[in-house]
């Protein structure tokens, strides 16, 4: 018959379970957007804002 693991076994596990779900998220939070093999889009031009002023 199988025998009921120990309370400190079952802690370990779900520390280590833990341990592992953690690091795969911060892992799959960092990994970077994936290289494209077209050139990169022009960089948008800054918009120019006229202001009238006591003299325009």
């Amino acid at each position: 018959m199988l025998e009921r693991p120990r309370t400190a076994e079952r802690y370990v596990r779900a520390v280590a379970a833990a341990v592992a779900a953690t690091a795969c998220l911060l892992l799959a939070a960092n990994a970077g957007p994936a290289q494209s093999a077209e050139e990169p889009p022009a960089p948008a031009r800054p918009a120019v804002h006229h202001l009238s002023g006591p003299n325009g």
